[in-house]
Formats: C-alpha cells, structure tokens, sequence
C-alpha cells in the first residue's frame, strides 16, 4: 500500500468516511465502519489540456493549491489553479446525507486566454488480496471495480471518453489510455471524460458520485447506479451543508459567542472543528470511538489508530457530553462497554467498533478503570439514575476484577475470597507459576512500559471512588434495593471493602512512587522518569489535592523536565515516539491542572501553545512539530480535541 501518513481533512456521514491531502488528493475511505474496511490504494485525478500530459491535481509543479471546508460544515473545497495553463479547478467533496455516497464535484475555469481542450481523468487503485481480488467493468458514465463481497463504482451522468483496464499505469500519465475490453481483471483501472473546450473566462462542470455497497447481482446495482444518476446533487448539496451548520447549532454545549478578536477566533474554530469532527469517529450502532481516521495501516511507524480505546473514549465521552452529545455517551456505556467486557470484568486494550477485538499487545488496567469512571462521569451530566441502574452490574463486575487485580500486585490481601471462574482460576494459576503473581502486568497509558503506574492505580482509586457514588446514587431511591436484603449487605460489605483498597493504593503511591531524592512522584517503580500523566492523579482523578506539597513538587520537577522551548510539553522524559514530540494532549493536562490550582496566568500560558499550533482546519494533531509549530503525526486526534473542550469548559464554567 501506499504510504499515506497525514489525513488533512475528513468528510463523512453515519457510516462512511474519507480523508484527504491539503492538496485534495482522496486518501482513503472507510465503510461501513470507521474502522473497517479501506478501500483505496490510491484515487487520483487529473487533466489533459491541448496536447499536454496528464496533469494531476494532486502534484504538478505548476499547481497552487487552497483548501477550505465551507462554514460549520463537513463540505470540503479544493481550489487547484495550474499556472501554466491558467485553469483553475474548484474540487468540492461531500458524503449524502442518507446514502452512503461520496460527490466530487469539479468546476472547470479558463482564466487565461486562449481557448483550452480539456479531457478530465480518474485512475483508481483498490486494496486488493487473494481472498478477495479486485477486478474492474466499464458501466454505463464511469467504472465498477469489485471483488467477492464489495463493488466500488464512480460515475457521472456525463459518458465515459475512454477508458483501460489493463495496463493503464504504464498509459495514463501521457494521457494516452485506451482498453478495447469492458472488463478485465486488474485492481487498478481508468476512466476520462472529455469536457471539450473551454474558452476563456468560461465555466464547466462535472460531478463524480462513488457508490460503495456489496456485491450482487449486476442489474441490482445497475438500477441502483441509475437511481444515484437521478438525485438532485444540487438539493444534496444544499441539504448537507444545512444539516452540518445545524448540527454545531445544536451541540454548543459550551454557548460559545461569535469571537471579538483573532485569539478568540482561533479558539471558536477549533471549537466547531471538534463539534463537526466528533460525529465522523463515533459507530451509529454500537457507539464505539475510534482514536483517529487510519494513518499506518502497513504498521510502519506505530501499532495503528483507527481503533477504539476505552480509555480514550472515555475522555471523549466527557467532551460528548459538555457538547450536548449525550445519546452517543449513553449508547457508548450501554452498548459498546456491554458488549466489549470480558468474562473476568476487565477490558482489553483496544477494539473494532463493532465491539469484536482488535489488535492488542498488552493489558492495561487504567483501560477497565476508566469506564467505571466515565459512567459516573456522565451520570453527572444527565442525572438519569435508570443509566446507572443499567450499567451497574457491568461496573461491579469491573471493580470486582479491579479489586482482585490491586490486591493480586500490591499485596493489598484480605481472607475474603471471591466468586471464581474456573477457566480464569487456571489462567492465573498458569500465569502465577511463572511471575509469581495471577494478573498480568499492566502497560502505562502509553503502552509503552510494563509495571506499576501511578496514573493506573490513581485511575483505581476514582473508578472505587465512582462505584461508592453509584451506590449512594442508587441506594436513596428505596425502590431499587429495599426488598432485597443479601443485596443491601452485599453492597455494604463492598463499600466496606472498596474504602479500605482506597487507603492501601494511596499510601502504597506515597510509599513506592514518591522519589525522595528528587522530591517529586514518578511515574512507576520502574524507571521513575517524569511523566505528565502523573497530573492524573490530580485531575481528573482526584487522588491528590493540586497545592499539596507533594504535588506542587511534582509540577515544578515536570516543568524542568519535559516542557520544550516552544512551550510545548513532552509526554514523558526521553520519549523518543516520533521524533520527540510536544503533544497537545500533554500541554492540556497542564492547564487543567493549573486550572485546579487557581493559576489562570500559568493555565493560559500552557494553553495558548495547543491554540497557536493547530492545523489550517482547526484540526489537533497527536504530536507537534516544534521548528514548524504545525500538527505532526496523527491529524484530527480524537483525544486531543476531547481534552480541548474539557480545558475550554473549565475555563468557561470552573
């Protein structure tokens, strides 16, 4: 596959999505999930004027490119004006509102001064395997290209010029295809449509519509090409313009107003940036959240991000619900949560957002944690004690493996003893055997280092915090629990148990992740390296107070370690994870500590850096680069913009 690393835009709707260059170049497109499958290897265009060459809009030495979404909407415009010829082609892409189809809609401008012969071509490059080989059809206005279970057609109203299917990369970059066969069996193929000529100062069209369903048969998706041709792609384009500018009407949670000046503007459109961005990574069905639209799919520089992380999702799922975003909060705990727990209570690190399990390398206890926090979290925001009800065995079942797990590596043991599963039981005795303990070693939220973490276990002690908030939540209304009695003693022998598990993780993280020599906390009993996850402990887990000595240490000890002359924090010390990186997420976690401190100045100042290096769309990136002050490496983070809205509704409302 190519290697395509930085998605600079995203257009989409329920179950399709599509990212793009800044120079308008089609990257990818998933359906039906947001994680699965991708189609393309590659989807370029171009134009051959007069006797020329293919000029490709995407990289041509003479082209000047501008890119902008239309106001409060995921319609994106690509402005591509080649100087040499003076033709000036506006790209504008959008995904329908209620069909999973994708519109390219080009118009044609001759602004120089001689008459243009324009021919406009399409070379499109499907994924293809031996389970499932790509082959491709000339239809009737553009292409079919298919394999077992999937068709990916792109067509216009207008006819198909000429077309090849074999062969066409050694042809198509003269401009020269030519197929006498309507179908062949290549994964790559090629379509031109003849616009004629554009005279000076005149103005041509021609709309392209990708269609995206499963394979069956031929005349089926004859007809439903047919139908497609006979939408209003001019009402299509009305509609979705209509109902994005809606939709960031309806989730101004935080009732932003229009900005008074640039500072304030810059934060009003990474703002709606986040509102329009938030729908484009969320399942319809299950409620799952992928991190981010795929950048790596080879696994060339990283494990991948078009996944869900429960962990990341719930920080997300905060940022939902200060946006009036509450439905999909509500179907990601009661769906997806549901439907991704293991046996034992735990989660896994990562999953598709159909809830099957992706690929993991590792256990990460904060993950498990995390859900029991985000759902008194967003009980916090609904107050809907029948969501609580509902997502209380889940949560128990979860604490039950938390408690078992802090008392399995920090030697936290009581006489009592738990229900058991027999296949576990074996699993532990397995795994005991050879480390000495039942449960394995937890991976940091960064997944990069094995052993005991202070932001785990703080994120323990706030999913024990949130389970005894639920209890008291649930235990006023006297209809839930007062005929049942084992249950009312049941719940008190937990709490019981849960507050004394409290007390011995806080002072096990006083006792083993204090350093006394450098008078600060570290991150693990490892390395003990400054760690700007250890402020978790702070907000939003509230293990610590922020002006506790102990902590104000830390957060100085932070500063000289991993703030950069940028600004910008570092997530940890030596983090060596693309190049050595600020991350925006690590400079919002310092806000909103400074924030919890009551030093508005300091907040400010932190905050600023993640306002002033965003991308030309608004969008967050992962990572930034500090010699360019640009996004580097994961464009469009759903975390990122998550801690944003969480910074800026702390700002706003305390």
């Amino acid at each position: 596959m190519e290697k395509k690393y930085y998605n600079e835009a995203i257009i989409g709707n329920k179950e399709l999505i599509a990212t793009f260059t800044g120079k308008g170049e089609m990257e990818r497109v998933y359906f039906p999930n947001r994680d699965n499958r991708q189609y393309l290897n590659f989807f370029h265009t171009g134009v051959k004027i007069n006797n020329s060459d293919l000029i490709y809009l995407h990289d041509d030495i003479n082209n000047e490119y501008k890119q902008y979404y239309d106001l409060d909407t995921n319609v994106l415009n690509t402005e591509v004006t080649n100087t040499y010829f003076n033709l000036k082609v506006v790209q504008t892409d959008f995904v329908m509102l209620k069909e999973n189809v994708l519109v390219k809609r080009y118009i044609f401008l001759n602004e120089g001064k001689i008459d243009l012969n324009t021919q406009f071509y399409i070379h499109s490059e499907l994924l293809s395997d031996e389970n499932n080989y790509v082959s491709g059809m000339l239809i009737d206005g553009g292409m079919m290209q298919y394999a077992h279970d999937f068709t990916f057609s792109t067509f216009s109203k207008n006819q198909v010029y000429r077309h090849q299917i074999n062969g066409s990369k050694e042809t198509i970059k003269r401009g020269e295809i030519h197929d006498k066969d309507y179908i062949g069996m290549s994964k790559d193929m090629s379509i031109c449509y003849d616009l004629g000529v554009i005279k000076p100062q005149e103005k041509k069209s021609l709309d392209i519509c990708i269609l995206i369903d499963e394979n069956k048969n031929v005349s089926d998706i004859e007809e439903e090409i047919e139908r497609i041709k006979r939408i209003d792609l001019n009402d299509e384009y009305t509609k979705t313009k209509a109902y994005w500018r809606k939709y960031v009407k309806q989730h101004n949670g935080l009732n932003l107003k229009e900005p008074q000046n640039s500072y304030e503007a810059q934060i009003y459109e990474i703002y709606r940036r986040s509102i329009l961005l938030f729908p484009l990574l969320v399942d319809e069905e299950t409620g799952g959240i992928i991190a981010s639209p795929e950048v790596d799919e080879d696994f060339t520089n990283c494990g991948r991000y078009a996944y869900c992380w429960p962990r990341d999702a719930v920080f997300m799922t905060k940022a939902f619900d200060i946006l009036k975003m509450q439905k999909e909060t509500d179907k990601f705990y009661k769906v997806f949560c549901k439907k991704t727990q293991s046996k034992n209570g735990m989660w896994e690190q990562r999953f598709f957002t159909d809830g099957k399990l992706a690929p993991c390398w590792g256990y990460q206890v904060d993950e498990t944690a995390s859900v029991v926090y985000g759902v008194y979290e967003h009980y916090k925001y609904t107050k809907n004690e029948k969501f609580l009800k509902d997502n209380l065995t889940m949560c128990e079942r979860a604490v039950d493996f938390l408690e078992r797990y802090v008392k399995d590596w920090l030697g936290l043991q009581d006489k009592e003893e738990h229900d058991r599963d027999i296949v576990q039981e074996e699993i532990e005795k397995s795994y005991a055997k050879n480390t000495g303990h039942k449960y394995h070693v937890s991976y940091d939220l960064w997944e990069m280092c094995e052993g005991i973490h202070l932001y785990s276990l703080a994120s323990i002690v706030a999913a024990f915090d949130s389970i005894l908030k639920i209890y008291d939540v649930l235990g006023n209304r006297v209809s839930d629990f007062e005929n049942n009695r084992l249950k009312e003693e049941k719940i008190a022998k937990n709490k019981k148990a849960i507050e004394k598990l409290q007390v011995g993780i806080k002072k096990y993280i006083n006792d083993n992740l204090y350093d006394e020599e450098k008078k600060s906390y570290v991150r693990n009993t490892e390395d003990k390296k400054m760690d700007v996850s250890i402020v978790g402990a702070v907000t939003p887990f509230n293990v610590f107070k922020p002006k506790e000595k102990k902590v104000l240490n830390t957060i100085d000890r932070i500063n000289l370690s991993l703030r950069t002359y940028t600004g910008g924090y570092q997530r940890f010390e030596q983090d060596h994870y693309m190049n050595s990186n600020p991350w925006p997420i690590a400079n919002l976690w310092m806000t909103l500590y400074y924030l919890e401190a009551g030093d508005k100045k300091k907040a400010k100042e932190t905050f600023d850096f993640v306002v002033k290096t965003a991308g030309k769309h608004y969008f967050l990136g992962e990572q930034v680069d500090n010699s360019t002050l640009k996004p580097n490496w994961v464009i469009g983070l759903g975390w990122s913009h998550a801690m944003f809205i969480i910074v800026l509704d702390k700002f706003l409302n305390g």
